[in-house]
């Protein structure tokens, strides 16, 4: 079936009563005939719902269509994109590993690895697609490799396939953060990622009305004890290793739940993923395109532009468009409010993927806590704005920030 199509339908349950959505399942716990039922379902022996600390049949119903979507083998959804990102670590690593990373990431992922580094957990960072300096990254203590599609704000292409192939010879899983692209762009496992991650209040959404995240599991690495102790015991389960030790261990004990309410916005959201995120990247092309031709002193960074150093690596990957996000350099932080505060449409606000436009100052807001190397190397600027387009009219937009700049 077609992408818009799995939106639809791929990893339904028909509902019993005919309901074209599922229930929203608003309950902590659930009734069980037998003590035997409810023990075999603790226990692992039994399928069925417990506890929705653990599971709940609305966000079970958002992980399928998540997992239908990505191409993988399992899905666990969280309550905000960066427990996701969290819960895909913390899953496989322990005191003593280090993390192989793009240098280019959103500076609340930047914040995580820092604030892990007091369990003994390092993170190395190298240049996005420097393919020696990531060679040269990999000690006997590299356990994961972890790269965004599209970096945020960066705007930086991955080259999954040339990553997750080098990865792979060493013994190491890539994981992926799909936020700012979507599956309607890239499918990463189908590149050779083994994990993905989605922060799904975002594109996935749609609306801005839900705090979460997902992530993916390809099935496809090869995990071993000797390499990866912490998954012990699961490594007897194959395939389902990863996904059984974090359903069992890391995602059920720390509590990082999805809300079935959550959830069910989430499918309803998800429904119109591909035609919001088709106009959206029309939009953002078109208006990066009108900043390039009609402003010689704003710099305009957009993968879809013949001028990205990245183009090449965007135009090989991406399917369907080049993302809906492009920055702006303006030629000082106070000239970069001004815009912003002059403009009508836009919402100054720090969210990304909305149906409406959403503009940012990254430096003194999502990477703020960033150091003078790190905001670098993200490419943020103290006169970059990001623009998050929406579906509006494109002339609308056009104008509105014609009128803002003058």
């Amino acid at each position: 079936m077609g992408f818009n199509t799995d939106l639809l339908h791929a990893g339904v349950v028909k509902d019993s009563k005919g309901a074209t959505l599922p229930p929203i399942y608003q309950s902590t716990a659930f009734d069980h005939e037998t003590a035997e039922d409810l023990a075999g379902i603790f226990g692992g022996r039994k399928m069925g719902f417990c506890y929705t600390r653990v599971a709940n049949p609305t966000v079970s119903a958002f992980e399928e269509r998540i997992t239908k979507l990505e191409g993988g083998l399992a899905s666990v959804a969280c309550s905000s994109g960066m427990a996701a990102i969290s819960m895909a670590l913390l899953n496989i690593l322990q005191a003593g590993d280090e993390i192989i990373s793009s240098a280019s990431l959103y500076g609340g992922t930047i914040d995580l690895f820092r604030d892990i580094e007091a369990f003994g957990i390092k993170t190395i960072y190298v240049k996005n697609n420097d393919w020696d300096a990531i060679e040269k990254a990999f000690t006997d203590k590299t356990k994961v490799v972890f790269a965004e599609t599209i970096g945020n704000p960066c705007l930086d292409v991955t080259d999954v396939k040339k990553l997750a192939e080098i990865a792979h010879a060493h013994g190491t899983p890539l994981v992926l953060d799909n936020t700012t692209a979507t599956p309607y762009l890239i499918k990463g496992i189908e590149h050779g990622a083994d994990i993905v991650v989605n922060s799904s209040s975002k594109y996935i959404n749609g609306n801005s009305n839900s705090i979460s995240g997902v992530l993916t599991d390809s099935g496809h690495f090869k995990w071993t004890k000797e390499k990866y102790p912490v998954l012990g015991e699961y490594i007897k389960f194959g395939q389902f290793a990863y996904i059984s030790k974090l359903r069992n261990g890391l995602f059920r004990n720390v509590g990082v739940c999805l809300s079935p309410f959550n959830a069910y916005l989430n499918l309803v959201g998800i429904e119109t993923l591909g035609l919001r995120m088709k106009q959206q990247c029309e939009n953002a092309y078109t208006l990066a395109k009108w900043f390039q031709d009609n402003y010689q002193d704003i710099k305009v960074n957009y993968p879809g532009l013949k001028s990205s150093p990245w183009h090449h690596i965007a135009e090989k990957e991406l399917k369907g468009g080049y993302g809906g996000i492009l920055t702006i350099r303006v030629g000082s932080k106070e000239k970069a409010f001004s815009i912003m505060n002059n403009l009508k449409i836009p919402y100054i606000l720090s969210n990304i993927g909305d149906t409406k436009t959403l503009v940012v100052h990254p430096q003194s807001t999502i990477s703020l806590h960033s150091t003078e190397k790190e905001l670098a190397a993200s490419g943020v600027f103290d006169d970059l704005i990001r623009i998050s387009v929406g579906i509006e009219d494109p002339e609308d937009l056009i104008e509105d920030f014609k009128q803002a700049i003058n």
